[in-house]
């Protein structure tokens, strides 16, 4: 593995921030680069893997790739190589103490964003062969409708399939993964999405959970930050995007947050669909597909608000706790939190990276 050496930065250590014509919204501890510096410790500190076990899949927890994901691009971003260093060493541990990951689900191939993020950052081919190997396997032996056998229709999956083959198209330019990413995200909208502009956790599952919509909300973000304006699928993703967009807008409550239940003002505010909310517009802001007249105070709202959650060790609270489908409202409604879970600590080093932009 590859190492990149320390960059010195007028003078120091510390990476370099992002200059920028306009005041920022934040200061102090709010700023993403002191929020990033946070969790990210918090993340390296953690002495062992969460992991993902059941009886057919087996992998390092998406909840802790989506949050090393996260820490990996920010710290790129600020060129913080001694960061990107201690991440490049805690995941290459994957490899060195052959850590199982089964490569037969969703949840378990999704781990390849994070190789390909550090191959993206330190050019390590050991990190490129790692990720293009999930995102190729996410192909093996495709549906005759040409959507990858991992396909299940669940709302996490736009996430979960769209950033893999996005982060190999970005790793390698070939154009195939981006037309896998958009004809998944395609179909899902196409049969998941409510003329509301949400989406329900499920067939039998009749709510617009928070972070399951949360999942939907970055990963449209993510597919369309590289899909072309003239793409075939473009049109359909980027109208399915607006209109959940729009949605959220209307839901999201007065201090910024948005709440367990999105459409359910009696429901509790929870951080981690809040992040993911917040993320979804600040890219597409950034990106120049959604007006910054229109979403730029939304989702500055939502991270003033959501770092007041956030402890000054790098932990946020009021986190859902992982959440399976169901048909009585009650249920999500007396879903218990944690605080500290990487479900939350991972949108937030997203939304803190597309802040840096």
């Amino acid at each position: 593995m590859k190492l990149i050496p320390f960059l010195l930065c007028a003078g120091s250590l510390l990476p370099c921030s992002c200059a920028t014509n306009k005041k920022p919204f934040w200061a102090g501890a709010k700023s993403p680069e002191a929020v990033y510096r946070v969790v990210t410790e918090d993340l390296l500190s953690r002495p062992g893997f969460m992991m993902y076990s059941t009886e057919q899949v087996k992998a390092v927890h998406y909840a802790e790739v989506c949050a090393a994901f996260g820490a990996a691009r920010v710290a790129g971003r600020l060129k913080d190589t001694p960061t990107l260093n201690r991440l490049s060493a805690r995941y290459q541990k994957v490899t060195d103490d052959r850590v199982v990951n089964t490569a037969n689900h969703v949840d378990a191939n999704v781990y390849g964003i994070l190789p390909l993020e550090l191959y993206r950052q330190t050019q390590s081919q050991e990190f490129f062969r790692q990720g293009m190997e999930f995102a190729d396997g996410q192909w093996k032996d495709p549906l005759p409708n040409g959507l990858t056998k991992q396909t299940r229709f669940w709302i996490d999956d736009v996430w979960m399939i769209g950033s893999l083959q996005i982060q190999a198209f970005r790793a390698t330019g070939n154009t195939l993964y981006l037309d896998r990413a958009a004809m998944e995200t395609a179909a899902y909208l196409e049969k998941l999405q409510q003329a509301n502009g949400l989406f329900f956790h499920g067939p039998n599952a009749p709510f617009c959970w928070g972070r399951g919509n949360g999942w939907v909300a970055a990963g449209l973000a993510e597919v369309l930050s590289e899909l072309p304006r003239n793409h075939p699928a473009y049109p359909a993703i980027v109208s399915g995007y607006k209109k959940m967009m729009q949605a959220l807008l209307a839901y999201q409550a007065e201090d910024g947050m948005w709440r367990q239940l999105v459409d359910v003002e009696a429901s509790w505010k929870e951080t981690s669909s809040t992040a993911m909310f917040g993320y979804a517009m600040a890219l597409g802001v950034k990106k120049g597909i959604l007006p910054a007249k229109e979403f730029g105070p939304a989702y500055q709202k939502a991270w003033l608000a959501l770092t007041d959650y956030l402890s000054p060790e790098g932990k946020i609270r009021q986190v859902c706790v992982g959440t399976g489908q169901s048909q009585d409202q009650s249920f999500y409604l007396n879903r218990p939190t944690i605080t500290g879970d990487f479900h939350g600590q991972a949108p937030l080093l997203w939304f803190a990276y597309a802040l840096l932009l």
